[in-house]
């Protein structure tokens, strides 16, 4: 720049003329004070003055409204503005410094001496126009951003110049400015940066977020961020609601002692979610609304000497509009009566899946002094799979009502036919009210209410398979088959028991079936007595369902069980040997004879089976004469 080429050559000939006379000093001395008020003036003309900005002629101006004050070897955060020319502007904005020019003078002496460098150190974490930090959307005419970095160490104290530019996210710039900061010589550590008065603390709101918007009589829930834009961490936060029961600058229902949401510390450049749920006044107009805030903070973990940052955001609401010049008023801006549901039931209590039940509804005016004419209601239902869960068993789903005075009950009643393959779990109903109060005409409501519908379990049971089919008392049989779920619901704890006189009482446990599923039953069964009937054994299957509440369905099987004769092997088959041939014929018709009653009425299994005993006794009986014979012929 020029004036660097004067100064220069004026430290030149200041070096030069000390080797000149004395009696040509008092010449020089005038010169080199010439040359030096025209550097002054050159440097004079380059340095901006506090608040003065050097605007960029692009999208934005940018510009701060006082100097920050800052240390060297500390963390110096710059606020600025932004303001939009004309129109609107959505698109995602950068800021960063610029580095890359002639303004950056890193070794020149005289350049640090009278405020011409760069005052940050050139880091990664510096955001520059090479490495931008995001500051959003603008979100309006007007939005505050902020850029932060290390004072450098060899910075004299004074003011300097920081170029701020604004991007776009392909780098094209927007805005610029040159902004002043002034610097002063650190007296102690980076330590000291805790206890530095002279910070400046800033808070952002609404960052990147679009105006809460909403709809009167609807509640209107909506967060709004907040970002600690300081050089340093805040602690013990209280943000404020400032209330007003003024509906022209506050349109909410005050429901609450206080609005204030309290945080332990904020990080710099963290930003947190201030929630809120707010119901619309009814007397509120349609609009933008100024929701003032204070925030209160303190910059010691102490909680001590504590500060507030006041600030506003905007919300939306859809209402009603303002009465026009004429005076003349919309018929729909009156007050109205209050439709609500007192309370419903249904007959019977439990709706079971596919069949139809009543639905009864309790309808109140809770207004305490508006009557409600006109009245027509009409029911909707939830819908799954574009099909309702509920309809009319006949005629129309709406229901008419001459008038509802204030306070007043009426009964509505609905016949409804549920949807027999729904899922077991409550639907939604909807209740469409439409009436007219004396100030307010049309007016509309929905009334909701969840009912509960419940499936019925269902089974079924393979084939058994028993092996073997019949058995001996005494002995066991394998019983295999399985339980199919082909209700819509899940069977709990599902338990199978045998219960007849011939088997003794056998429970195994299956566990939990989910619908479509199949458990597997697979035990053993003892037979205790010969069968007497027909051989029926009860299978009896119990479960429970979501409510813990026990169901039990029964199912037969056919089971055997035939007479133990084990034992009858083990008859001494001596009894025979001493009784002669003639008394044991008479023996045997004896037996015959004294058992006939019972064989009769018996299988006729049980008779060839007695006869095969006795053959068997017979044979043996015979052998063993034998083998004493064949003995006494050898001792001969």
């Amino acid at each position: 720049m020029k004036w660097k080429a004067v100064w220069r050559q004026a430290g030149r000939e200041e070096i030069l003329h000390k080797k000149i006379p004395d009696k040509r000093k008092n010449i020089d001395v005038v010169r080199r004070l010439m040359v030096m008020i025209l550097a002054a003036a050159f440097m004079l003309a380059s340095i901006p003055f506090p608040g003065q900005v050097t605007a960029f002629a692009a999208e934005f101006d940018v510009y701060s409204e006082k100097i920050p004050h800052g240390k060297t070897g500390k963390n110096l955060t710059i606020s600025f503005k932004l303001q939009r020319n004309s129109g609107t502007y959505d698109e995602e904005l950068y800021a960063g410094f610029d580095v890359s020019g002639g303004e950056i003078w890193d070794e020149d002496e005289e350049d640090r001496q009278y405020g011409y460098a760069f005052p940050f150190e050139v880091t990664k974490s510096l955001p520059t126009t090479e490495n931008p930090k995001s500051i959003g959307k603008m979100g309006g005419d007007k939005k505050t951003a902020s850029l932060t970095g290390r004072v450098r160490r060899d910075l004299t104290e004074g003011y300097y110049k920081v170029p701020v530019v604004i991007m776009e996210a392909d780098g094209s710039q927007v805005g610029r400015a040159d902004l002043r900061v002034w610097i002063t010589k650190s007296a102690g550590t980076d330590s000291d940066d805790e206890e530095d008065g002279n910070k400046t603390y800033d808070f952002v709101l609404g960052e990147g977020q679009s105006t809460p918007d909403g709809t009167y009589p609807h509640v209107m829930n909506f967060s709004i961020n907040l970002r600690n834009n300081s050089p340093a961490t805040v602690y013990n936060i209280k943000a404020s609601i400032t209330a007003d029961a003024d509906t022209t600058k506050f349109p909410f229902e005050i429901n609450d002692v206080n609005y204030d949401r309290m945080f332990e510390k904020i990080a710099v450049d963290e930003t947190v979610e201030l929630g809120y749920s707010f119901a619309i006044r009814e007397d509120a107009y349609s609009g933008y609304y100024p929701i003032s805030m204070k925030i209160y903070y303190s910059n010691s973990s102490t909680g001590e000497e504590l500060q507030t940052f006041e600030t506003s955001f905007f919300v939306r609401i859809h209402n009603k509009d303002k009465e026009d010049e004429r005076g003349e008023f919309n018929e729909h801006d009156r007050t109205r009566a209050r439709i609500i549901i007192d309370g419903f039931s249904t007959n019977p209590d439990t709706i079971i899946a596919g069949e139809e039940f009543e639905l009864i509804l309790k309808i109140k005016n809770a207004s305490s002094n508006i009557t409600a004419t006109n009245l027509l209601f009409s029911m909707e239902s939830e819908k799954v799979s574009d099909s309702a869960v509920f309809t009319t068993e006949s005629g129309s789903s709406s229901v008419a009502l001459n008038s509802l005075a204030p306070g007043g009950v009426t009964e509505l009643r609905y016949r409804l036919l549920s949807r027999p393959g729904v899922d077991q779990r409550s639907y939604g109903v909807t209740i469409k009210a439409k009436f007219d109060s004396p100030e307010y005409k049309n007016a509309e409501e929905e009334l909701k209410l969840d009912i509960p519908v419940n499936q019925i379990a269902r089974l079924s049971t393979g084939t058994f398979e028993i092996m073997p089919e019949s058995i001996p008392a005494g002995s066991e049989a394998n019983v295999m088959f399985g339980i199919n779920n082909t209700g819509k619901v899940m069977l709990y704890n599902v338990t199978v028991s045998f219960e007849a006189a011939s088997i003794q009482a056998t429970d195994t446990y299956v566990g939990n079936i989910k619908p479509g599923e199949t458990g597997n039953v697979d035990c053993m069964v003892t037979g205790a007595a010969p069968t007497e009937d027909e051989g029926k054994v009860k299978v009896l299957i119990s479960y429970e369902d979501e409510a813990g509440d026990v169901y039990t369905e029964e199912k037969e099987m056919t089971l055997y069980v035939l007479e133990d004769m084990s034992s009858m092997e083990d008859i001494d088959a001596g009894m025979f040997e001493e009784m002669p041939k003639e008394q044991e014929k008479v023996g045997l018709a004896a037996f015959l004879e004294m058992n006939q009653q019972r064989l009769l009425p018996g299988a006729l299994a049980v008779i060839l089976i007695l006869v095969i005993v006795i053959v068997i006794m017979a044979v043996k009986h015979r052998r063993a004469k034998t083998e004493m014979e064949s003995d006494e012929d050898e001792e001969e």
